[in-house]
């Protein structure tokens, strides 16, 4: 009852999706989709990732403190 699609079909649903949204809307929707992912992989990490952001962070700042001031 259900076959495969193969490439024609898959134009076709294409073509006709991009006709019936627009382009501006499909790329609106595919960004609003990649954010959502990102936002659940980082969730899944939790607050280690947090945690490991904030020390590169903090090593970041010491790096440009140092390179900053004129040493003696």
């Amino acid at each position: 009852m259900f076959q495969q699609f193969g490439l024609p079909e898959l134009l076709i649903i294409l073509v006709i999706v991009v006709v019936l949204f627009g382009v501006g809307r499909i790329s609106k929707i595919a960004g609003e989709m990649g954010s959502g992912i990102k936002a659940f992989k980082d969730g899944l990490q939790g607050p280690e990732k947090d945690k490991d952001k904030s020390a590169e962070n903090n090593l970041e700042e010491k790096g440009q403190d140092n390179q900053s001031t004129p040493s003696p």
